[in-house]
């Protein structure tokens, strides 16, 4: 992975967004700290015009003068030059109902303070290794197999195998599988699981999705542990 990267940190505690400027400069990245949410908005449409290179990666704080993350966050993931960028949240709201919000809103991942420096640097290599997976797969149009371990997806021949036996899957459990296996490392609440599910949101209560994946799981036998439950926020699969 090319460690230069454009880096966008909007934090307004003083010395976390110095801590965290300096620390991933050291690991040889270009990095920009704003500490109001209103001017980091500008900052983004500036740095992600036409004429300048885009950020590669956002780090958030959720409370926040001006503009809160949670609305940067939306607006990332509207706008069209940036709405794949991963974006990492950092919030003192540690509530399984706050964190599920940030997630919603369109956040790759979160990191709750106080935090270890080492998992959050830990997390930011996982969120640039992703993005460079999609880029490549944007570069390929041929490429329509995923592959984690010996589980293999074709959304091509809409099938998926363990080693040479094929897994007789359900239309939703193979839905999630495809969303689980583009994203490796993302999490992903229940809300949006619903929604790859049913091609828009609907109601259904979390045993639903639940169901799905205990249903997945077993049929993934001895990878059954690929997909991680994140209590009380969702689900993973692990990016390895």
């Amino acid at each position: 992975m090319n460690a230069n990267k454009r880096i966008l940190i909007v934090e307004d505690e003083k010395d976390i967004g110095e801590l965290l400027k300096i620390q991933l400069e050291s690991e040889g990245h270009d990095v920009t700290w704003h500490n109001d949410g209103a001017e980091a908005l500008e900052a983004i449409q500036m740095a992600d015009s036409d004429q300048s290179r885009p950020h590669d990666l956002y780090i958030l704080d959720r409370m926040l003068p001006g503009v809160d993350g949670l609305e940067i966050c939306k607006f990332i993931r509207m706008y069209k030059k940036t709405k794949r960028k991963p974006i990492l949240m950092v919030t003192a709201l540690t509530g399984p109902e706050q964190i599920v919000e940030g997630l919603d809103a369109g956040a790759d991942d979160y990191v709750t303070k106080p935090f270890d420096l080492k998992i959050l640097l830990a997390r930011v290599r996982s969120l640039l290794r992703r993005m460079e997976h999609l880029q490549n797969e944007d570069q390929s149009t041929e490429n329509t197999v995923w592959q984690i371990r010996d589980l293999k997806l074709d959304t091509v021949q809409c099938k998926a195998w363990i080693g040479e036996d094929e897994l007789d899957l359900t239309l939703s459990e193979y839905k999630l599988l495809c969303s689980f296996m583009s994203q490796p490392g993302k999490v992903m609440t229940r809300n949006h699981l619903v929604e790859s599910i049913q091609d828009g949101p609907v109601h259904v209560t979390d045993r639903t999705i639940d169901t799905h994946i205990f249903g997945l799981r077993k049929k993934l036998k001895q990878h059954s542990s690929l997909i991680e439950t994140i209590r009380g926020i969702g689900y993973r699969v692990v990016n390895e």
